[in-house]
Formats: structure tokens, C-alpha cells, sequence
């Protein structure tokens, strides 16, 4: 059966690719605002995700999936600008936070949906550090405004928990939940060599 993600996020279409060699995208348009439990919230935005684009593809199995960060107290979503972007960095700064990426599948004749939780601390950065990194522009279309995976930053240091949930698509959890609903995938690990040692798998 035919994979379609319902994202245009260039990280959730290289993570995939380590699951399938094909898949169709489709980004969806939804109200994304949260603000209630993270977990919650993250499974709800990726189901209301799978089942929009459900709706343009109904032969196939569509992914969707929502990542959102908190510190406990407030939800950080994409930054509104660089002012922004500066800000939720200085907030997260040297301190622990969750990060909750739900996965939702919504196929013919069913739907699924599952969220994965990690801890991430951030580096104590300096404000001479935040202002480069955000100058490059790297922050600015990504919750809580770093991406794991921008390693040279030094934004992050330390993770409990799954990788790719953090970069937006947890992997081992995702391959489980196409597995059920009919669609053959791969060991991500034999694409992406952290996952072998994840949590999740």
C-alpha cells in the first residue's frame, strides 16, 4: 500500500527515507496551536494531521506527526522570528525540558496513533552563542527553536530518549505502527546507525 506523509518538513522526509525508498508527501494545513498536556497535544496535532490528508488520499496509509516541546510550565513552538528564537533559547538555557513527538497513521480500514517522550537538557549557552546560531537561521522553523541534529551549535547536552522523536520522527515506534497497518519497512538502523542503540527499539 502507497505511504504518504502529511509534512513538509525536510527532517521527517530524511528520517523516513530510512523506512521506505518510496512515499508520496502531502503536507496538511491545520490549526496547530497547543497548549494543554504535551503528550496529549502531540498525539492529538498528529492525528488531526493523518486524517486531513487522510481525506486527499484515501488508498493509502498517510503518516502524520507533531513535536512539541515544554518545559513544564509553557509550550515552545516554532519561533515567530529571530527575536523570538532568541528568547526561547535564553528560557531553555542550561535547563531540562520535554520533548513529546506524536505519530498518527490513518490507512483505509483503520488509524493509529502512539507518542514518544525524551528528556532533553540544553547547553548553558552563551548569549554570544545564541545570537550566531540564530543568525543562521537554522532555528527559526523548528519547536523550541534548535534542532538536535545541528551538532555544531552545541545547543544540546544531553538526551534521554529517542533521537529521531527529537528531530521530529521516532523511528522504531513508526516502523512498529506501519508494520500494522499492512506496509513493509526497514530497520532504521540499517540507514542511521544511532538507531540501533535507541531506547525505542
Amino acid at each position: 500500500m502507497r505511504v504518504a506523509l502529511a509534512s513538509a518538513s525536510p527532517r521527517r522526509h530524511e528520517l523516513l527515507r530510512a523506512l521506505l525508498d518510496e512515499f508520496a508527501v502531502d503536507p496538511a494545513n491545520i490549526d496547530e496551536r497547543a497548549g494543554g498536556d504535551p503528550r496529549d497535544d502531540a498525539r492529538r496535532l498528529a492525528r488531526g494531521k493523518a486524517q486531513a490528508v487522510a481525506r486527499r488520499h484515501p488508498r493509502a496509509i498517510v503518516v502524520g506527526a507533531d513535536t512539541i516541546v515544554h518545559d513544564g510550565s509553557r509550550t515552545y513552538g516554532k519561533p515567530r522570528d529571530a527575536a523570538d528564537a532568541v528568547a526561547m533559547l535564553r528560557a531553555l538555557r542550561g535547563r531540562s525540558h520535554l520533548v513529546a513527538t506524536g505519530v498518527a497513521l490513518a490507512w483505509p480500514h483503520g488509524a493509529a496513533s502512539d507518542v514518544s517522550v525524551a528528556t532533553v537538557r540544553l547547553a548553558d549557552l552563551a548569549d554570544g552563542a545564541i545570537a550566531a546560531y540564530v543568525a543562521s537561521g537554522r532555528p527559526l522553523d523548528k519547536a523550541g527553536a534548535y534542532a538536535i541534529q545541528d551538532e555544531d551549535a552545541g545547543a544540546v547536552a544531553a538526551l534521554n530518549g529517542c533521537y529521531c522523536a527529537v528531530m521530529g520522527l521516532p523511528l522504531w515506534r513508526l516502523r512498529a505502527m506501519l508494520a500494522r497497518a499492512g506496509a513493509t519497512a526497514s530497520e532504521p538502523h540499517r540507514a542511521l546507525a544511532r538507531c540501533a542503540a535507541c531506547p525505542e527499539r
